[in-house]
C-alpha cells in the first residue's frame, strides 16, 4: 500500500466531466492509491481536459504546460485526449498517457501501466462506456450537491459541435441503474440531484425505443430528496407528457435549461437545428402556461457563420420579448472536424465579441427584474459555502444550479449542505440576500 505513487486530479471543463474525474477517484481510492488535491506533492498528475471549445482548449493546454514545466508524470484524459492523442503525445514528452472519454474507467490499469514504464495510449475510436451505480465515486462537489449522469454522448449533429465526435452516440442508462444511483446519493446526505447528458429529453431513447424521461422523473419522484434539476432539455423534447411529469413531481424543479442556440430559422437551419425554427416561441409559450413558475435557462452563439445584423436583431428582440431568468452567451468557435469550421461568411472576432457583449447588456436588466420579484419572499436555500472571516452563508435558491447562475448571500447560522428558508430582502441582476428565517 506505501509504495503506491500519489495521485492528484486536475479538473477541467463541464460537469459531465467532472464525473468522469470523480469515477476516476473512486477507482484509484479503491484499488489503494494516495490521492492527493496538492498536484505538487504527487507523483502523478491527471489532467481530465475539455476540448469544446478553444478558449477550452487554451485552458487544458496552459495547465498541462505548467505540470511539464514542473517535471510532473502527466496522465491525459477526457475530450483533448480523445480529440488530440497523436499531437499529444509528439509534444509533451512529459505524458505518460493519453486516456480516451470512454476508457477512463481503466485508469487504474493504465497507472500500473505506466509504472511498469509504458507509454501509454488507451483511447477507443468509438467511445460505448457508460458508468453505472456500481462504479466506484468519489464526489468533489459541496455536500450537499450532486450530478446524475442518466446518458453519455448524442446522436444529433449540429454543425458547431464535436461532442458526438468525441463522446460518441447516445447511451442511456437504465431506470432502475438511475434510480439506485439517486438512492445512494441521498444516504450521503446530499439535497440536490441534478441530472445530466448530452440531451437530457432524449434521455432513453436508445434503449427503450422512445425517449422515457417522464418516467424517469416520475421514478425518481419517489427517492426522498428535496430538489431534482434538470439540465440540457432540448425544447422539442419537452412534450406533454415531460411538462405534465414536472406538475406532477413535487421534488422535480420547475428549472428549465433549455440550449436554444438561436432564434432566427435560416441560423438554426445553417447550424443542423432546422426543427427547432418552427417550434421554439410555442414551445417556451405552452411551458409558460403549463408551469407559470417555471425558472428558464438558455445559451445562445452569437457569430455564427452567416449571421447577419438581422439576423442578430431577430435573435435580441426574441430575448427581450421572452424574458428569460438566465442567459448564457457564447461567441463561434470554429471547430476542427465540424461543418460549421468550412462555412462561407465566417465572422471577425471583434463583430462577435460586440455582438455577445450587445446581448448580455440586453439581458441583464431582464434578469434584475426576475431577481427583485423574489424581495420579501421565503425561499428554501441550500447553504454551500460559509466566508469563515464574516461569517456569511453562501447558497442557491431552486432558481439557481451551481456554478452557472446566481448565489444567495446569507445571514444567521445554518449547516452546511442543508436548505433553509431565507427571507429575501435585496437582489442585483445575478445575486440575491436574505437572512434566514427562525422559525
Amino acid at each position: 500500500m506505501g509504495d503506491k505513487p500519489t495521485i492528484a486530479i486536475s479538473h477541467l471543463g463541464c460537469e459531465k466531466n467532472r464525473i468522469d474525474t470523480e469515477h476516476m477517484l473512486g477507482l484509484l481510492v479503491e484499488a489503494g492509491y494516495g490521492v492527493d488535491s496538492n498536484e505538487d506533492l504527487a507523483d502523478y498528475v491527471i489532467v481530465n481536459t475539455c476540448s469544446f471549445i478553444q478558449a477550452a482548449r487554451e485552458e487544458s493546454v496552459r495547465t498541462l504546460v505548467d505540470l511539464a514545466e514542473a517535471n510532473k508524470k502527466i496522465v491525459i484524459t477526457g475530450c483533448m485526449a480523445q480529440h488530440f492523442q497523436e499531437q499529444l503525445l509528439d509534444e509533451l514528452p512529459e505524458a505518460v498517457a493519453v486516456v480516451g472519454t470512454g476508457d477512463y474507467h481503466k485508469i487504474v490499469d493504465v497507472i500500473q501501466r505506466a509504472e511498469n514504464g509504458e507509454r501509454v495510449k488507451e483511447v477507443s475510436a468509438e467511445p460505448t462506456y457508460i458508468a453505472d451505480e456500481f462504479t466506484p465515486r468519489y464526489r468533489t462537489t459541496t455536500e450537499g450537491v450532486a450530478y446524475l449522469r442518466v446518458a453519455e454522448g448524442c446522436d444529433y449533429r449540429c454543425a458547431f459541435c464535436i461532442i458526438p465526435h468525441l463522446r460518441g452516440n447516445q447511451r442511456s442508462r437504465t431506470i432502475e441503474s438511475i434510480v439506485a444511483e439517486a438512492k445512494q446519493l441521498v444516504s450521503q446526505g446530499v439535497q440536490e440531484i441534478i441530472l445530466i447528458s448530452q440531451i437530457t429529453t432524449n434521455y432513453g431513447l436508445d434503449i427503450y425505443g422512445k425517449p422515457q424521461l417522464a418516467e424517469l422523473l416520475l421514478a425518481l419522484g419517489k427517492v426522498d430528496i428535496p430538489w431534482i434539476r434538470m439540465h440540457y432539455a432540448y425544447p422539442t423534447g419537452l412534450t406533454p407528457d415531460v411538462i405534465k411529469a414536472i406538475q406532477q413531481t413535487p421534488n422535480v424543479l420547475p428549472y428549465l435549461d433549455l440550449p436554444l442556440q438561436h432564434s432566427h430559422p435560416d441560423v438554426l437551419r445553417a447550424m443542423n437545428r432546422p426543427w427547432q425554427g418552427r417550434v421554439n416561441d410555442a414551445i417556451i409559450e405552452s411551458i409558460k402556461a403549463a408551469i407559470p413558475d417555471a425558472v428558464m435557462r438558455t445559451t445562445f452563439i452569437v457569430g455564427f457563420p452567416g449571421e447577419t445584423d438581422a439576423h442578430f436583431d431577430h435573435l435580441m428582440e426574441f430575448v427581450q420579448r421572452h424574458e428569460f431568468d438566465h442567459v448564457g452567451v457564447f461567441t463561434f468557435s470554429p471547430e476542427e472536424g465540424t461543418k460549421a469550421a468550412t462555412l462561407p461568411n465566417q465572422i471577425e472576432q471583434e463583430v462577435m465579441e460586440q455582438r455577445r457583449d450587445a446581448l448580455m447588456a440586453l439581458q441583464q436588466p431582464i434578469s434584475l427584474r426576475n431577481n427583485q420579484k423574489q424581495i420579501n419572499r421565503i425561499v428554501d436555500v441550500l447553504i454551500e459555502q460559509e466566508n469563515p472571516e464574516t461569517g456569511e452563508l453562501v447558497g442557491r435558491s431552486s432558481r439557481f444550479a451551481p456554478e452557472v447562475d446566481g448565489l444567495v448571500y446569507v445571514r444567521g447560522q445554518a449547516k452546511l449542505g442543508t436548505i433553509v428558508p431565507v427571507a429575501i430582502q435585496s437582489a442585483d441582476a445575478y445575486d440575491l440576500y436574505g437572512q434566514i428565517e427562525n422559525n
